[in-house]
């Protein structure tokens, strides 16, 4: 026969007090002798006692839930930041309910809003990234949104709570070691120029050529769609309209692979003939032939600073606060590796 769950009081009937007591224990109220505390503890811990996640919830006018929507989770990225999230609101003690977008471009999310709404998610964490007008839709709701809401992966906003790495400085680091090395003939190879984090990397190598007075020509710059098979395409078409560059930074790891392999097909020596610098930080960069120099950003850390945000602003909303808002941006970091710097330096 099915063991029946343990109620509240029958715990408080086993230690002799009332079930607010017990309550005032489990919600760690210090309104409680210390050995009474320890007394209910006990019992708990013998009799098994676990609390109605839902009751609590009621009690406290809170799901201790927040709703995440994402999109690509086959690709690295979004993957990695929603662990971030998913370990960051295990340990605040909160539970999630997760729903993804068709795709990226997706500009109608009215149907997944309203389904969170509908399960009374106690905030959003919106971490589709920037795409073209992706996101006008839901910036038109927002007035009217009952619960607080942080976006990961977007431009910062005065009037919003943004959490996004900062690209710029990426693109600019990559290029700005590129310079150090000796380079001068420095192509870049984009992600698809309708994102936002694409147009903030190729910002980022645009800048450092400026200002250190080198030219700038469409032949320059490729497009590719972040996957390792656009990078070859690309690569392609990049060493037929700019054959004289000597290094190129690529906006994603997967496109680097792209181009290292189009490289040693053409009989490059990499990087006496073609420097490549990569951004993810992927783990398998440092397992490329030669192991690529690439821009780390720590999605998990954006996963886990937007879960830090939103609990914070839902616990502001409790107390009747005004909500403040802040762009936080996660500062990237290069690592050098062996396709930026010859073996004799």
């Amino acid at each position: 026969m099915k063991k029946q769950r343990v109620t509240i009081r029958e715990v408080a009937n086993e230690v002799g007090v009332s079930i607010q007591t017990v309550s005032r224990v489990l919600n760690e109220r210090p309104d409680v002798a210390p050995e009474t505390r320890e007394r209910i503890l006990e019992v708990i811990d013998r009799l098994q006692y676990r609390p109605s996640a839902l009751a609590r919830s009621l009690i406290k006018q809170r799901s201790a839930m927040l709703g995440v929507v994402t999109a690509g989770l086959s690709y690295i990225g979004p993957s990695r930041t929603l662990n971030g999230i998913l370990v960051q609101a295990e340990t605040m003690g909160y539970s999630l309910l997760l729903d993804e977008l068709p795709s990226f471009e997706t500009g109608n999310a009215e149907p997944i809003l309203n389904r969170m709404l509908a399960r009374q998610v106690d905030g959003l964490i919106w971490a589709v990234p920037e795409v073209g007008n992706n996101r006008q839709h839901l910036l038109d709701r927002l007035p009217n949104l009952p619960v607080p809401i942080v976006f990961l992966t977007m431009r910062p906003h005065d009037d919003l709570t943004v959490v996004s790495v900062d690209n710029r400085m990426g693109g600019h680091q990559a290029t700005t070691h590129l310079l150090e090395q000796g380079f001068r003939q420095i192509a870049h190879m984009a992600g698809p120029l309708s994102w936002w984090e694409a147009q903030q990397r190729k910002a980022g190598w645009a800048s450092v050529l400026a200002d250190a007075g080198l030219p700038m020509d469409d032949r320059f710059l490729v497009q590719g769609n972040w996957s390792s098979s656009s990078g070859e395409r690309a690569a392609r078409q990049l060493l037929r309209q700019y054959p004289e560059m000597d290094a190129v930074f690529v906006a994603n790891d997967q496109m680097a692979l792209g181009i290292m392999h189009v490289a040693r097909q053409q009989g490059l020596t990499l990087p006496e003939d073609l420097a490549i610098v990569g951004f993810d930080g992927i783990p398998e960069s440092a397992y490329f032939s030669p192991p690529l120099t690439t821009v780390h950003h720590d999605l998990f850390e954006v996963g886990a600073t937007a879960v830090k945000q939103v609990v914070r602003m839902i616990e502001v909303a409790q107390n009747s606060q005004e909500t403040e808002t802040k762009s936080i941006l996660i500062k990237p970091k290069l690592i050098a590796r062996e396709s930026t710097q010859f073996r004799s330096k």
